[in-house]
């Protein structure tokens, strides 16, 4: 344990000390222009960095007409996502399988908000504390026994990417990490992902672990919208004071830089995950804010922290899309009964009211006509109730959007009992 200690204060000093060297300013070439003897001092030109094999492919949404051209970015996979509308905006190889690495713990961190009480206790077990045997894995060095609160435990997973707390959320939810994977992938499934297989609650290398840039977006942006999630993928600083086994505290920062005060700060970044592995690349997803713009950014495969992608991705989304409401719609729809179905209904209408709880709106390239767009209706499945009747909205041929109506009545209430 005491050796664990150790390599935590040295690891806290060494990120103390990078931070320190990462926003010192860089000194000045013309500060030293000659030598003690007079003479011109000769520096190399810097030898700039090789472009990946991925940065000359254009983006697919680049084939839809009048769709604005992507950027080029370093990253192999990318996909850029308007989080109200669910509007793609680019997308680059986002259906091709790659290794998540730790923005995996964007999944488990969901299912932890959504199935524990962040003031209740976790204490680690013996599998959790040293179930990581990965040299140089990111880590808390918590210890069998330590208590933290499940809030310190999710912190240190977002904050810190603490792969032994991810193990430890994994058991506190499931009983087990076997069973919680299973969760994940099941959460995966009813979220829409297809590409997607979990292996792990911390995206620590395994070949039966991995997703998709599209499927990721669809996993972070329903994380956002869960207000317990969203308060930890937002925070920037967070210390865990002692604890029963761990006599100093722990200071979090948050790996993502491009929230606000950090080497590469971006107006209105509000949080996200950064991933690394040698297999992985990095991988890094974001949101971020606008005026009514709110977008999510994954990138996976990429190089320098994927960064310079992510800048050049929100840069794109917000110069040149606009979200705007339909305000045609009506706010009640009629659903008319197919023949078939007024044989197992109780009550027999002709048909039932449903319900739109919100104005509905779509992401259109800036200029774009709205009255252009062409519509389709169809039943959609909701995994908590009854099918969802769903108008959805096309730019030449790209989804822009959907309004969402809900059923007046629950079809079970009027189904005819078998007893």
């Amino acid at each position: 344990m005491k050796n664990r200690k150790i390599k935590h204060i040295r690891k806290i000093l060494c990120g103390f000390l990078c931070t320190v060297i990462a926003v010192s300013p860089a000194v000045s070439a013309s500060a030293a222009e000659y030598d003690e003897y007079g003479a011109p001092i000769v520096t190399a030109t810097p030898t700039p960095v090789p472009h990946t094999e991925y940065y000359e492919q254009a983006p697919d949404t680049d084939s839809i007409e009048g769709w604005p051209q992507g950027p080029k970015i370093e990253g192999e996979s990318a996909i850029l996502v308007d989080m109200v509308t669910g509007a793609v905006l680019y997308s680059k190889n986002a259906d091709k399988v790659q290794y998540p690495a730790s923005i995996t713990k964007i999944m488990t961190s969901l299912l932890a908000a959504e199935h524990l009480n962040m003031k209740d206790k976790i204490v680690m077990s013996q599998s959790a504390a040293y179930g990581i045997t990965i040299s140089d894995s990111s880590s808390i060095y918590a210890d069998t026994g330590e208590e933290f609160t499940t809030e310190q435990a999710m912190m240190a997973v977002m904050l810190q990417s603490a792969n032994e707390m991810t193990l430890a959320l994994a058991e506190e939810t499931s009983g087990s990490v076997k069973k919680f994977v299973e969760l994940m992938n099941l959460k995966a499934k009813q979220l829409g992902c297809t590409g997607t297989h979990f292996n792990n609650p911390n995206g620590l290398p395994d070949e039966l672990h991995y997703t998709t840039a599209s499927d990721m977006a669809k996993i972070a942006r329903a994380a956002w919208y869960n207000p317990t999630f969203r308060k930890y993928t937002t925070t920037t600083y967070y210390e865990i004071p002692p604890t029963n086994k761990f006599a100093e505290t722990r200071y979090l920062l948050n790996h993502h830089k491009m929230m606000k005060g950090n080497t590469y700060a971006y107006e209105g970044v509000m949080g996200g995950k950064t991933g690394y592995t040698d297999a992985a690349g990095n991988t890094l997803v974001t949101y971020a804010k606008r005026g009514n713009m709110r977008l999510v950014s994954v990138v996976m495969k990429s190089i320098n922290g994927a960064y310079a992608d992510t800048a050049a991705l929100l840069d794109y989304g917000f110069n040149n899309f606009t979200r705007t409401a339909v305000k045609t719609e009506p706010e009640t729809m009629s659903v008319s009964y197919l023949p078939a179905e007024k044989y197992i209904l109780k009550d027999y209408k002709d048909c039932t009211l449903c319900h739109r709880y919100q104005v509905p709106s779509v992401t259109l390239p800036n200029g774009a006509d709205i009255s252009t767009l062409n519509s389709s209706r169809s039943l959609c499945k909701n995994s908590v109730g009854l099918p969802i009747l769903e108008i959805t909205y096309s730019f030449n041929g790209q989804r822009t959007g959907c309004a969402k109506y809900y059923f007046e009545t629950l079809l079970s209430d009027r189904l005819i009992s078998s007893h």
